[in-house]
């Protein structure tokens, strides 16, 4: 009798250890797996660690971030080495749009670029417009002989073309301020940047998510000298990759993860994020705001800078998804 119970517990426990790792099997191993490149701008400030974190449990998908400047990013997805991008630079965008590889472009999110420097400031730039401040920091760095005045990503990253952009609105070849003794090139990512320019008590541009992190965080003492002004505008994007040039991308579900950025629950978590730590939002959800408040200065400013053809996605990219657009 003895042998006969000692068989049936033997039994009933093996049973147990094989259906739960059954379980553990399909948990871990047998969920679906969406591949997404992201700009460290979006990475650094955690928000996609949260984002991450109510997603998995809520879809049973695996998400995977790969973390680099916008221009990387979308190479990985023209390359087919994700499934969707999630970037913030409108040129490179509409570049990736045309040339076939992206489709169902939606801007999820915006916030504002911000030029930091120290306390000190002494290129005097506190308290001008952003085009001002670039030229009088030029002509501080002029009169330096040896020291650096200014770091930049030069990466390639969305950061780095609004950077350029920037140079050149305020009247400079950027081929030619770029090689000056005063600027320094190769920041790295936009933290590494950040704490460069915190450990040479230098000028960078960085965007407002992570400098707030790092500042509140003591990672910096850098002061955030020029804020939220129209040229400063900082337009996130995500873009599925075109299952016509990658047949093999988990289009269904990059569809999904896109629903779930524009939703209200969504777009409260974006909108959200931050405030208790930081004392104000990182982000602003986009989504309502375009959908709702057309004549709104800042709609106005989201159009000027980030519509492609006059749009957040011209027609032909919609790619059969007009719900996205509703």
């Amino acid at each position: 009798m003895r042998t006969w119970v000692k068989m049936i517990t033997a039994a009933t426990t093996i049973t147990v250890i094989v259906i739960a790792g059954t379980l553990i099997y399909f948990q871990y191993f047998a969920r679906k797996r969406l591949m997404i490149s992201t700009t460290t701008s979006l990475y650094d400030t955690g928000l996609l660690d949260e984002i991450e974190k109510v997603y998995e449990a809520k879809y049973l998908v695996d998400l995977n971030f790969i973390s680099v400047g916008t221009g990387i990013a979308i190479q990985h997805a023209q390359q087919g080495d994700v499934d969707l991008t999630l970037v913030h630079s409108p040129s490179l965008e509409k570049e990736f749009l045309t040339q076939g590889y992206g489709v169902c472009r939606k801007i999820i999110a915006y916030n504002f670029f911000t030029v930091v420097g120290p306390t000190a400031d002494p290129a005097g730039i506190r308290g001008l417009n952003v085009t001002a401040a670039l030229k009088k920091i030029s002509a501080y760095g002029g009169n330096q002989t040896s020291t650096w005045v200014w770091i930049s990503r030069s990466d390639g990253s969305g950061t780095h073309t609004k950077e350029k952009s920037l140079w050149q609105t305020a009247g400079f070849n950027y081929t030619i301020i770029s090689t000056e003794s005063w600027y320094a090139s190769g920041g790295g990512k936009m933290g590494e940047t950040l704490l460069k320019a915190e450990q040479f008590s230098v000028y960078t541009l960085a965007d407002t998510g992570t400098y707030l992190k790092y500042f509140k965080d003591g990672s910096i003492t850098l002061e955030a000298l020029i804020t939220e002004e129209k040229e400063l505008l900082n337009v996130y994007s995500v873009i599925a990759v075109n299952q016509t040039c990658h047949p093999h991308v988990k289009f269904d579900d990059a569809i999904t993860f896109i629903k779930y950025l524009i939703s209200d629950e969504g777009q409260q978590l974006i909108e959200s994020y931050g405030k208790n730590d930081y004392g104000q939002s990182l982000f602003y959800g986009a989504v309502q705001l375009l959908k709702y408040n057309s004549t709104s200065q800042i709609v106005q400013w989201i159009e000027n800078y980030a519509f492609i053809n006059g749009s957040e996605c011209p027609p032909q990219y919609i790619d059969n998804h007009p719900e996205l657009y509703n």
